[in-house]
């Protein structure tokens, strides 16, 4: 079955979710960005949720996680609980 790993930054708007993409393709950490940014707990750990199956995230994340591309930053994604920028670190099929 299908698994993957991502971390992800989750805040309140577009316009902010939007900046703090900026800010990382500008060369700012993603783990050190989560920290300081992040409205969901894992931001203390950068951001990383762990291995996880399809299924087990909301639709609009799974859809990003379980088909965009590997080590690049996707978003926003707008979910019942934000605005998020993906990152999905591995992936199997």
């Amino acid at each position: 079955m299908a698994k993957a790993a991502a971390r992800h930054i989750l805040v309140e708007t577009e316009e902010v979710c939007n900046d703090l993409k900026d800010q990382i393709a500008d060369g700012k950490d993603f783990a050190e960005v989560a920290a300081e940014f992040s409205a969901c707990p894992s931001g203390k750990s950068g951001g990383a949720l762990g291995e996880f199956k399809p299924g087990q995230m909301v639709p609009e994340f799974d859809t990003v996680v379980f088909s965009e591309s590997l080590n690049t930053v996707h978003g926003p994604v707008k979910t019942q609980f934000g605005y998020h920028l993906i990152e999905i670190t591995s992936r199997e099929d």
